[in-house]
């Protein structure tokens, strides 16, 4: 069968004794790191009242929910009977497990937190954050192929990959699918969009497109990638990913039907 060979390419980027510094870790680093420096260019472009300070203590309530909501999602979706049997490993984040959707759930609740602590509209804060979400996203991508980790189904099509760790057989490098789309696509289609003035005057419309774009290419793209091995199909041929992400689709129609038909346009901008 066809397919190219996966690179040889270590999940450790480098070592310094018994630490070690790897893909995954990094890929959410500087995710964070571009998203500060980008909202940062947002705030001073626009004259929003957010100091430096308060900024600095969303990004901690940021970096939080992503850690936190991203390991307790992956606990409850993914991995529950493992836990139960094994409840210390809840806490062993380095040895992998985390939930893209429990991420982005515990984002969400951080900027609630958050904008109640320094009272600035949850919803303009949410659009914010979702401008630069997809780059954390696009490197997680990344970084799951680095890992080897959360490939595709076995396939035919000239640019499959052999994944060790999938049999060496040729399968979808489905984690660039969706670096390719939940990252760079969605990224272009968010930050055209708040290009234009009416955008930026609707708290949430980006938000709004987040959710259903990134629930979107996910209910999609699910279709190429192996169902979680300890999971497999949880309804019918629905996976776990597609199951999560219908409720983001969902959300995502109610804040666009309640930003455009319910709210007054944001006078600032």
């Amino acid at each position: 069968m066809n397919g190219f060979a996966y690179p040889d390419i270590s999940p450790i980027i480098f070592s310094i004794g018994p630490m070690a510094i790897r893909w995954y870790s990094m890929a959410y680093l500087f995710g964070i790191i571009a998203a500060w420096f980008l909202v940062k260019y947002n705030i001073k472009k626009y004259q929003l009242a957010i100091s430096a300070r308060q900024l600095e203590d969303l990004v901690f309530w940021v970096t939080l929910g992503i850690v936190l909501g991203g390991r307790i999602g992956y606990v409850l979706f993914y991995g529950q009977s493992f836990f139960w049997n094994n409840p210390s490993e809840i806490f062993a984040i380095w040895h992998g497990g985390m939930s893209f959707h429990g991420g982005i759930i515990g984002v969400i609740l951080a900027l609630w937190y958050g904008s109640r602590k320094i009272n600035y509209p949850f919803l303009s804060l949410t659009d914010l954050t979702a401008l630069y979400a997809p780059i954390g996203i696009f490197c997680g991508r990344l970084a799951n192929f680095a890992n080897d980790e959360l490939f595709g189904r076995v396939t035919d099509v000239p640019w499959a990959v052999k994944f060790p760790n999938g049999g060496y057989l040729p399968r979808h490098p489905s984690q660039i699918y969706e670096a390719l789309t939940e990252g760079v696509l969605l990224f272009i289609v968010l930050n055209l969009l708040w290009q234009k003035k009416w955008v930026r005057r609707h708290n949430g419309f980006v938000s709004a497109i987040f959710l259903i774009g990134y629930g979107c290419f996910r209910l999609f793209l699910e279709q190429f990638r192996e169902p979680d091995v300890q999971l497999g199909f949880v309804f019918l041929h629905f996976t776990m990913g597609q199951i999560l992400s219908l409720p983001f689709i969902v959300l995502g129609l109610g804040v666009l039907y309640v930003t455009l038909k319910l709210r007054k346009p944001d006078e600032r901008f």
